[in-house]
């Protein structure tokens, strides 16, 4: 047999839901997910914008060798017409439209080769080297700074300068 007891409303209520404390912990594990994938996504962003700056280092790096390749009488004597160091940019030559002679093309070559690099690049710069001997072997080298990409992963100043390097048989 059962007894069947009387409850004031005090007692008869039930709690439903969920509390106030439940709440703001969930708010707080919410927030955190949250902060993590904006973290995630800044790191993807400049991870993007690191790679973005290495293809186009590497196709000025191949427009550099493309140009050897057509003008191979100026890029393969000595020294070489196309032969340049970092960090210096080459007197301008006048317009190479109709024609020019063979050294002519190459300086007109390398002074357009510098300066897309100055414009595609972040502090971009570039050299070319050939050796005198066969088989004549040149190497373009492409340097540009990548703080801005490289500073989400905190590493040291120097880390930021990256560069690539491209060597071929011209001959």
């Amino acid at each position: 047999m059962r007894l069947h007891t009387q409850y004031t409303p005090f007692q008869a209520t039930a709690q439903h839901g969920f509390t106030l404390v439940e709440v703001l912990v969930s708010l707080v594990v919410l927030s955190i997910g949250l902060l993590g994938m904006a973290k995630m996504v800044m790191v993807t962003s400049h991870s993007n914008d690191s790679a973005y700056l290495r293809s186009q280092a590497t196709a000025l790096a191949y427009q550099a060798m493309d140009s050897m390749r057509a003008n191979l009488i100026a890029a393969t004597t000595s020294p070489s017409g196309y032969a340049t160091a970092l960090n210096v940019m080459p007197a301008a030559t006048g317009n190479c439209s109709a024609y020019c002679d063979n050294p002519t093309l190459a300086l007109s070559d390398v002074y357009g080769w510098k300066v897309h690099l100055q414009k595609a690049l972040p502090g971009g710069t570039g050299s070319i080297t050939t050796t005198a001997t066969f088989p004549i072997m040149a190497t373009v080298v492409v340097q540009w700074d990548d703080s801005a990409a490289q500073a989400v992963f905190n590493l040291p100043v120097a880390a930021n300068t990256q560069s690539i390097t491209l060597q071929t048989v011209l001959q």
